[in-house]
């Protein structure tokens, strides 16, 4: 008897152990970045200055032999919540700036409106200063431009979804992600989507960071507003969706198990 009761725990300790492992997720076959890369130099293509684009807000100072009469010239229009702080979003700090409106203008003292989108910062800014010299109202004034807004945004599959601001207006795909926590073992890093907002069109991307090829890919560094999803993969979505059927049947059956244990062998 005591035979037969040993064997039957044993019985029911496996099934659970069973259950268990057929519900839990195998590790995926791509978790690493820029396989089988060896010590090579990539050539950097593209231009990777950001352009201003539809709901910018830019910091624009002037100086001048007189600081007196560069003044006006700074009086920005738009305040931003958190501008310029480091890191991620939740800086307190508030910094005045120019916002760029839905037509690309820019509503600029004295100057008036200019055409700011698709422009880069230093296009800005030697526009401004040639105006500036031309119609005679400063004298060797220079002029600074800087994003108050540079932002991306990190989604899905990552360890901290986040808003990452972005200080010095350059950015990697794989500094984001850094500060993001890293992709979870259930993200996709083949198939990492890349949503753009780029001359009045949405760009969708997908890239593949365990190619090493995205090193020189002309999406490797990221834009201001840009948004970065990391698809789950098969494991997260079985144990996300399919495991609420599966395991209530599972542990339902082993519930039964249990009672038919105890009524028939173990009393």
């Amino acid at each position: 008897m005591r035979f037969r009761k040993e064997s039957c725990l044993k019985l029911l300790i496996g099934s659970i152990i069973f259950s268990l492992l057929i519900t839990s997720c195998a590790a995926p076959k791509n978790t690493l970045y820029l396989e089988n890369i060896r010590d090579t130099t990539f050539a950097v293509s593209g231009n990777f200055e950001p352009l201003i684009q539809k709901n910018d807000v830019l910091q624009i100072n002037v100086s001048s032999l007189n600081p007196e009469d560069a003044v006006i010239y700074n009086a920005s229009n738009t305040v931003v919540p958190g501008g310029g702080g480091g890191g991620t979003s939740g800086s307190s700090a508030a910094l005045g700036g120019f916002l760029v409106d839905q037509q690309g203008m820019l509503q600029y003292p004295v100057l008036g409106p200019i055409k700011a989108e698709g422009l880069t910062k230093k296009g800005l800014t030697d526009y401004i200063r040639g105006q500036l010299v031309d119609r005679k109202l400063l004298v060797d004034p220079v002029v600074s431009v800087r994003f108050l807004n540079y932002r991306v945004t990190l989604l899905g599959e990552v360890t901290r979804p986040t808003v990452v601001n972005v200080t010095n207006e350059k950015i990697s795909i794989l500094e984001a992600i850094g500060m993001a926590g890293d992709i979870t073992v259930y993200g996709k890093k083949e198939n990492v989507l890349l949503i753009r907002d780029q001359e009045g069109q949405r760009l969708i991307k997908r890239l593949n960071l365990n190619d090493k090829n995205i090193l020189a890919s002309p999406y490797y560094y990221l834009q201001s507003n840009d948004i970065v999803y990391v698809e789950p993969n098969k494991a997260k979505q079985f144990t996300g969706e399919k495991s609420r059927v599966v395991l209530p049947i599972i542990f339902s059956g082993l519930s039964l198990l249990v009672i038919i244990l105890d009524r028939l062998v173990l009393r």
